[in-house]
């Protein structure tokens, strides 16, 4: 195809704020990790989709296999709570509440 671009599970996207490897950034209505450190307002590559990741999450919310996950953009974590916040994935392991982390896959946007 001459119009091909890229497959699209990873794009550069200028960082809103410093992001850590392995953090999540919201980039407009796109949500994704990053692959290496990147300064705020810097260009770097994030996955966007078809991937699973353990991300930071509100430590007393809880999820089952499935459930739909947030991303807080204030906090910069997970959370179970739609309202104010972006769905960006579904929990792919449950999470009892005190843990630290959820384990998502990517949806590729967040809504």
């Amino acid at each position: 195809m001459q119009n091909f671009v890229q497959t699209g599970e990873t794009l550069t996207l200028t960082a809103p704020y410093a992001v850590s490897a392995g953090g999540g950034a919201k980039v407009g209505n796109i949500f994704g990790v990053a692959v290496d450190d990147v300064a705020s307002g810097a260009d770097g590559e994030f996955v966007v989709d078809d991937a699973v990741f353990d991300l930071t999450a509100l430590s007393t919310d809880t999820f089952s296999v499935g459930d739909y996950v947030y991303w807080d953009d204030t906090n910069k974590r997970c959370t179970s709570t739609a309202t104010g916040n972006s769905k960006i994935g579904v929990a792919t392991a449950p999470k009892i509440s005190g843990a630290a982390t959820v384990r998502v896959r990517l949806n590729g946007i967040s809504l």
